[in-house]
């Protein structure tokens, strides 16, 4: 262990958020007596994510400089039979990279939330709340041990749930917000099954022992069947990630979290706790590595969400859900890269996309409240004029998503598409064909939104359900409909500005220490004779500037411009013609607009199959078996039995004795029967 990298100083990470968001909820709240008003609320939080930002940026440095590592347990809660449950941290490359995501990202949502959320009651309790998110979210990733992660996980979890309820007047939010939990749970079940697994097989928590053992597991197979014990383990993780990371068919419950307030569509749902199942599948890599079944099924997994949840980003009109969808699909490309045995390049894309998308986020968010908290882009148009910063930044955003050549997301992106078309494993060829059909649909989307927002007629005067001088139900006052657009302030503008510059040029000077150089060499584990995809990669690459101007003449730069043009087109040059496309193409339309029927089918089959076989367990089970049978049941027949017996004890003394006579006669004739 380098000791450059103190415990102390590493506690101080995570719990400097803590410390501000109790703060906050406590002093800040009716809860604790409004002790504290707005200004100090903020400030402390926003000072306790800067702290944390700072340390893991000294943290980072000593990582990646001058190699330093820290794994340490820090506290034992409690040994039973020999399996200890501990709290601790693992400090590697991938460990140091994630806290500087967590915390650069927290810092910026914290500052534009002065701007976005100032007009509403629950300022206070807001900043409290997405503090609290950071602190889990760093548990998790700084944690040496499946305890901690689980515990991080739920964390996350819960306090996504308050968040996208935030505003628990909207019964819309109430849906999302319960859809949400409940469809993290079903991941959350194949995920500790795969904790479980691991603490019975290898008989610890901690991330090292477990690994150590992981080649005696691999040659287990699972009792009763013959599946390998280490593909089960692996699947029942990656489930979890399933949930988390919003991949088919449990992505549902993503795009309605956005009725939650726009900072926290950019704070968990891009750049934090939907990239965790992504982190947990690559820090398991030594696992992964042993099951091709599991990484074949985690590649169609991800090819399916990447490529189906673009097509639905196509026809939304919701400025949020656009941007929702796009993260769903950019996480599909993570997941297909997790497959190809690509971790490093999923992390990397992870990294990158955790910027632009944030900044797509709070742009959206800025172009709301410039538009006075309209969130259809059909009624929007001509921004461009009014709004000169978030239409700039934006323009970074959705340049950096498409995977233009010299923007961050070129290099994660392209990466992804070229480590699976080496990859061998079972399915590859169809995910190739998935990521790459999908860097067109993910352009036609991206820029049909930039378009329509930002270019064209002004529109903004013309919605026919706009509210005048109404009280919005999120909290926010509308303005009249045909108030001018307005540039944001500068606590909103500051942000976007801020991750624009790593959207723009972090993945020129990141790809080849992430990719090709020693960054992860101890957090990430490759069979490279299995899986040569990372070794060929490796070998085409000569450098960022090379690879920018190769990129120039490659299917995908190709098909992203098609994909942009083709929104011009429809959209700038001849609008008539979406109108039409969709009356040829109505069933297909509907197909989309119902989102696969995916949520009819939770809602009509498994939700009231579920109601079903509850009310026939209550019904049957609980109250004709249980209550009838059993508890009502035993009492009636005791009851039955004891009114007979009591009939017997009349009181009068004749009535014995001539009982006893009886009795004695029976058994003088039941013995003389036995002697014959």
């Amino acid at each position: 262990m380098s000791q450059t990298l103190s415990a102390a100083t590493l506690l101080a990470v995570p719990l400097a958020p803590l410390a501000g968001s109790l703060l906050a909820g406590i002093f800040g709240t009716t809860f604790g007596g409004n002790w504290i008003g707005r200004r100090l609320s903020h400030t402390l939080t926003i000072v306790g994510v800067l702290v944390a930002f700072i340390i893991s940026a000294m943290t980072l440095k000593s990582v990646a400089i001058d190699g330093a590592r820290f794994n340490e347990t820090l506290y034992t809660w409690m040994v039973v039979g020999g399996l200890k449950m501990e709290i601790g941290f693992l400090v590697d490359g991938l460990t140091a990279m994630m806290m500087c995501v967590v915390t650069f990202v927290s810092l910026m949502v914290h500052i534009y939330t002065i701007g976005y959320m100032e007009e509403d009651e629950g300022y206070n309790r807001f900043f409290a709340y997405i503090s609290l998110f950071t602190f889990s979210m760093l548990m998790l990733v700084m944690s040496n041990n499946m305890l901690q992660l689980f515990f991080g996980w739920e964390a996350v979890g819960l306090v996504s749930y308050l968040l996208i309820g935030f505003w628990f007047n909207k019964p819309t939010a109430i849906f999302a917000n319960m859809k949400a939990f409940l469809v993290n749970r079903v991941g959350d079940f194949g995920f500790i099954l795969g904790i479980g697994l691991l603490a019975a097989y290898a008989g610890t928590l901690n991330y090292t022992e477990v690994f150590a053992k992981s080649g005696d597991i691999a040659k287990l197979g699972f009792p009763g069947t013959d599946w390998m014990l280490i593909t089960v383990i692996c699947i029942c993780l990656f489930i979890g990630a399933m949930g988390k990371s919003a991949q088919f068919p449990l992505h549902v419950w993503l795009p309605d979290s956005m009725e939650g307030p726009t900072p926290i569509s950019a704070l968990i749902h891009a750049a934090t706790m939907v990239t965790a199942g992504i982190f947990m599948v690559a820090r398991m890599s030594p696992l992964f590595e042993l099951s091709d079944t599991a990484l074949s099924f985690i590649m169609v997994i991800g090819a399916i969400t990447a490529l189906f949840m673009g097509f639905l980003g196509i026809i939304q009109n919701d400025i949020k859900r656009v941007v929702a969808y796009s993260t769903l699909s950019q996480l599909g490309y993570m997941t297909v890269a997790l497959g190809a045995s690509a971790y490093s390049v999923a992390v990397f894309h992870l990294m990158t996309h955790a910027f632009f998308k944030a900044l797509l986020f709070l742009a959206a968010g800025s172009v709301i409240m410039g538009v006075h908290h309209n969130q259809d882009i059909r009624w929007m148009g001509g921004l461009r004029k009014y709004m000169p910063i978030t239409w700039i930044t934006s323009l970074v955003g959705s340049l950096a998503l498409i995977g233009t050549p010299l923007f961050a997301g070129f290099y994660s992106k392209d990466s992804i598409i070229e480590v699976v078309n080496e990859s061998h494993l079972a399915g590859a060829t169809f995910a190739y064909y998935a990521v790459l059909a999908g860097v067109f649909v993910t352009a036609f989307y991206s820029f049909r939104l930039y378009f329509l927002v930002f270019h064209g007629k002004e529109r903004y005067d013309q919605n026919p359900d706009a509210h005048h001088d109404a009280h919005h139900d999120d909290g926010h006052h509308g303005a009249h409909a045909a108030e001018k657009p307005h540039e944001s302030p500068w606590v909103v503008t500051l942000p976007l500005v801020l991750l624009a510059i790593p959207s723009a040029l972090i993945g020129y000077f990141a790809i080849e220490p992430m990719l090709f150089g020693d960054f992860f060499k101890d957090a990430i584990h490759v069979n490279l004779e299995k899986h040569p995809g990372m070794e060929e990669l490796a070998q085409l690459f000569h450098g960022p500037m090379q690879m920018a101007v190769h990129g120039l003449s490659t299917a995908p730069f190709w098909l992203a411009l098609s994909g942009v043009v083709l929104a011009y087109y429809m959209y700038m040059v001849n609008p008539a013609l979406p109108a039409s496309i969709k009356r040829v193409a109505q069933p297909i339309y509907t197909l989309l607009e119902n989102k696969y029927y995916l949520d009819w089918f939770n809602e009509n089959v498994l939700a009231r199959g579920a109601r079903g076989l509850g009310m026939g367990l209550w019904k049957g089970g609980d109250q004709a078996i249980i209550d009838g049978a059993l508890v009502n049941g035993s009492w009636k027949l005791m009851a039955w039995i004891s009114g007979l017996v009591r009939r017997l004890q009349s009181g009068f003394i004749y009535h014995y004795a001539f009982g006893m006579i009886i009795g004695i006669f029976v058994l003088m004739t039941y013995f003389v029967w036995l002697n014959k």
